[in-house]
């Protein structure tokens, strides 16, 4: 047995239990005594976390490498109510390309008993079922693979490694036009340009709004410029007309801008390198050279090309002209802070759309609408955090959306909210403070165009734009407001250790070249919870202090390392960033634990409770 096999901590792995039971499996239910002699990965996601659709990305390359000895099971764990609905994690599945076995588990059972915390998380068993490492947030593939390599080479030894097939059952392609179509653009033309996602296309639909004119890209997963018929995407999203009439694309998973000629169908890439920007990788530059995060949506306001990037929870500008890139507003911290768009946070921003005085936006992951101003400042006119959601109408304040991805300006200065989760469209008039209901029984609507006085609706998941009339007045609907499924976390009062837990990978080491490599950042909602411990510093432990007289709240916290292969022969190790964000939800209880573990990789040892 090598060392890394001698030193490495086994702990019996949970049963999976999901009430939804097991997709892409054709029909087949699994228990983990099935998987045996296979490395069982569990990624416990949720598809609304844009995080947990870079962590599907990431395991694209290894699920290949590894086929005959690895199955990755997806975990789905909901945080909004729509997400609890098995149709939308069936509809997920599909929409974002998901290759492996999925148990969907609703009620939250399977990641109560791995005592999960945060989306995404990935946990691998060995071969004998038995726990071996648990990573949390993005950019851990490459620390897995090499943890797979070693159990391959273990269990091959032992006897107890069984190659095969795995279990996946690819489900039967659907014949429809578009496929979870994302965005859509009203060209000149009196055309339609959409984004059909799943299908790595654009598409350009007749003023119908339903016969097909002419599809743009191959249809296959890729990142090649060319003619129409040969150039690739990777699900792109939103789509905004340039000065010149033509197109500009946000190719989300190739983290790129695209260029479409309308008149020639030639697709060329604007910005982007094709790799997700990390931390402290420039911010600023020539646009072609500088890394991207899942751009979302664009829209052009004030001359430049607005982009919403939802990786990494800022929005970002592209520059014509000048043909550069650089951030507008966020600091890259998830959360809801209004003011000078250096501050300001945001919440994986996924939809946008310009006035002549202000740049309207859906912040998702915190089921709110923001506007930032001529002097780049930011403001929010619905939605209070991560954590409140609902279908509520009303005066903005205490209204409720629920997980939006598309705004709309109405010609009367107010705004049009695809509302995904409510499966509605909602209005939000500024010159009154009211939020209402246009329309309800739509299936999870992801953009909306104008069109004289009608509205056109992508209408995602039933694949198909929706033509509806401007009503007079809006629809009622009866009010209801959730809190995201996740239990508070109790903790005492007082005193609070909280210990992040980073073990750096086999054959790797902390990156201290340039200064402390790891960085921990600390706030709460509301801020007196905390009366100590807030703000940033290098140590990952921090002695924290909680308000007694605030009974309950949500600790923000925001942890990064950053480790290298640790090879004395290697001038130029190859480094890798580990990021993650929680929000902890806490109910501060006397007599209850006074350490908070987080884990961002490895497992946690335990400590002084």
């Amino acid at each position: 047995m090598n060392d890394s096999a001698s030193r490495r901590v086994r702990v019996r792995a949970p049963e999976l239990v999901g009430k939804g039971g097991w997709l892409n499996t054709g029909d087949q239910q699994y228990t983990l005594a099935d998987l045996r002699g296979r490395v069982v990965i569990l990624d416990f996601w949720t598809f609304c976390c844009i995080n947990c659709l870079h962590v599907l990305d990431e395991l694209r390359e290894l699920e290949e490498r590894h086929a005959d000895t690895v199955v990755v099971v997806g975990v789905h764990s909901p945080k909004f109510v729509h997400e609890a609905e098995h149709r939308a994690v069936v509809d997920a599945v599909e929409r974002y390309g998901v290759e492996h076995p999925v148990l969907d588990d609703p009620e939250l059972a399977t990641w109560k008993q791995y005592a999960v915390r945060a989306w995404p998380t990935l946990v691998v068993i060995d071969p004998e079922g038995y726990v071996v490492a648990q990573h949390v947030g993005e950019g851990h593939v490459h620390a897995i693979e090499r943890l797979v390599t070693e159990l391959e080479a273990e269990h091959e030894a032992k006897g107890t490694l069984h190659r095969g097939d795995g279990p996946y059952v690819a489900p039967e392609p659907e014949p429809t036009g578009l496929r979870f179509p994302g965005k859509a653009l009203l060209l000149p033309s009196g055309n339609f340009l959409v984004s059909d996602t799943t299908r790595h296309q654009l598409v350009e639909l007749a003023e119908d709004g339903e016969s097909v004119v002419r599809r743009i890209g191959s249809g296959a997963r890729g990142f090649g410029d060319g003619p129409a018929e040969r150039a690739s995407f990777s699900e792109p999203q939103g789509l905004a007309l340039l000065e010149d009439g033509s197109v500009v694309v946000a190719d989300t998973v190739n983290h790129a801008l695209r260029h479409l000629d309308l008149a020639s169908g030639a697709v060329t890439t604007l910005a982007g390198t094709g790799r997700q920007w990390m931390q402290g990788a420039p911010t600023s530059g020539a646009a072609r050279e500088v890394e991207l995060s899942s751009p979302w949506d664009v829209a052009v306001f004030g001359g430049k090309v607005w982009i919403a990037m939802a990786g990494v929870h800022q929005l970002w500008t592209y520059d014509p002209a000048a043909q550069t890139v650089q951030v507008a507003a966020g600091t890259t911290n998830e959360g809801l802070v209004d003011g000078p768009g250096a501050e300001a946070w945001f919440a994986q921003p996924s939809g946008l759309a310009a006035t002549a005085d202000r740049l309207w936006l859906a912040d998702s992951e915190t089921s709110a609408l923001r506007w930032v101003d001529l002097d780049g400042a930011v403001h929010t006119a619905v939605g209070t955090g991560l954590f409140d959601f609902g279908h509520r109408d009303g005066a903005a304040e205490q209204a409720l959306l629920q997980h939006p991805l598309g705004v709309t300006a109405l010609p009367d200065g107010s705004v049009a909210v695809a509302d995904t989760y409510n499966h509605a469209l909602r209005r939000y008039d500024p010159a009154t403070g009211e939020v209402t209901t246009l329309a309800t029984d739509l299936r999870e609507p992801s953009d909306a165009v104008l069109v004289g006085d009608d509205i056109v609706v992508v209408e995602s998941a039933r694949h198909r734009l929706t033509r509806l009339r401007l009503p007079e007045e809006a629809v009622r609907v009866e009010a209801v407001a959730h809190r995201t499924r996740r239990a508070a976390t109790e903790v005492a009062p007082g005193r609070l250790r909280l210990d992040v837990i980073f073990q750096a990978p086999a054959g790797q080491k902390l990156d201290t070249r340039y200064g402390p490599s790891t960085r921990l950042l600390v706030s709460a909602t509301p801020p007196e919870l905390l009366l100590k411990g807030e703000g940033a510093d290098s140590d990952l432990s921090r002695e924290l202090e909680l308000d007694p007289a605030v009974p309950e709240g949500v600790l923000h916290v925001s942890a990064m390392a950053a480790s290298c292969d640790d090879d004395p022969a290697n001038e130029y190790p190859a480094c890798h960033v580990h990021q993650q964000d929680w929000g902890v939800p806490v109910r501060l209880v006397e007599g209850a634990a006074h350490r908070l573990p987080l884990v961002l990789a490895g497992l946690d040892g335990g400590g002084e409770e």
